[in-house]
């Protein structure tokens, strides 16, 4: 019997008496190694995938479709948003601004992401069994995996960016959770992608060592985030020759950020965190990852000089040994 989960005949019985649309994702969760309470569908989207952690004290051991909501550990089993949505991770700390990040990543050339994205997917290894994408927001990046031959399942704090990211996926699977109390079996993947969320989650060496846990042995992660050296100052002005301004300090404990930007009609603000390049380095060395590559990618927009002069980003990939 696998811990947290009914027996193969058990579980073949009670899959039989599930609606026919949620026998899938049931059998999948099985199968990759979920800790599974609870588990169904959210709303009209039907591809929203939530379900019940079961804690190390928990005794319950169901599959049921969501006709009797129930709380978990003291966690809240409703939250705004719609019915059927289980919240058990991460503050929401993106969803106040799920419109408009939704906006200005639809938007084809909007943002960094559609020039650089060209420099991170060449870092990846090749589809395997299965691929987990950490903070996937509204799932630009989950479908552009998908799009090159990845089985991808996307993870986010969210619920907006959940149902947005599912209504634009009709055949993916995305998940409501914490990045660092994954719920998710060891090994159940052999890639997890972390493209710009590391720097936003609360618990940054916390998420790191979960990913590791969730690898196969051989497995890789595959992370961008904003430069660290970036993080640590601004240029002065706009101008392709000014100066770029420490004016606080690169190294110490992680620093609060808060900036908002605007363009072509477009209003964003960002929240996360800064981090000096040791402290992502220990995260990965505390989890039992080895850094494989590490990329500074020269900015490829026409006339962004400043980004041919520092790198707005640093990607990499990290290897779980063998």
């Amino acid at each position: 019997m696998r811990s947290g989960f009914f027996e193969v005949e058990q579980f073949r019985s009670v899959l039989k008496h599930l609606p026919v649309d949620l026998r899938p994702v049931v059998e999948f969760a099985y199968l990759t190694g979920w800790r599974i309470a609870e588990v169904g569908w959210h709303g009209p989207e039907q591809n929203v995938l939530y379900s019940d952690v079961l804690l190390p004290e928990a005794q319950a051991r169901r599959v049921h479709p969501p006709s009797a909501p129930r709380t978990v550990a003291g966690v809240p089993a409703r939250l705004p948003g719609g019915p059927d949505v289980r919240y058990y991770g991460e503050a929401m700390s993106w969803e106040d601004q799920a419109e408009n990040w939704l906006a200005w990543a639809r938007t084809p050339g909007h943002d960094a992401y559609w020039s650089y994205r060209d420099a991170f997917f060449p870092l990846l290894p090749a589809p395997g069994r299965r691929t987990l994408e950490v903070g996937s927001g509204e799932g630009r990046v989950a479908r552009d995996l998908t799009a090159r031959g990845h089985r991808v399942v996307g993870l986010d704090a969210s619920p907006a960016l959940l149902r947005h990211a599912a209504a634009a996926d009709a055949g993916g699977h995305y998940v409501r959770a914490d990045a660092s109390a994954l719920p998710f079996g060891d090994a159940a993947f052999d890639l997890v992608v972390a493209y710009n969320s590391l720097m936003d989650v609360d618990d940054m060496p916390g998420s790191v060592r979960e990913a590791g846990r969730v690898l196969e042995p051989g497995g890789h992660l595959g992370f961008c985030v904003t430069h660290p050296f970036m993080d640590a100052g601004r240029f002065a002005s706009r101008e392709a020759d000014a100066a770029f301004v420490v004016s606080g300090s690169y190294l110490g404990p992680r620093r609060p950020f808060e900036g908002t930007e605007e363009g072509a009609g477009l209003e964003m603000t960002f929240r996360g965190w800064c981090y000096p390049l040791e402290a992502y380095a220990r995260a990965f060395e505390d989890a039992g990852l080895l850094v494989e590559t590490l990329r500074e990618p020269v900015d490829p927009r026409d006339g962004v000089r400043q980004g041919r002069r520092l790198p707005w980003f640093l990607m990499g990939r990290c290897v779980k040994p063998r």
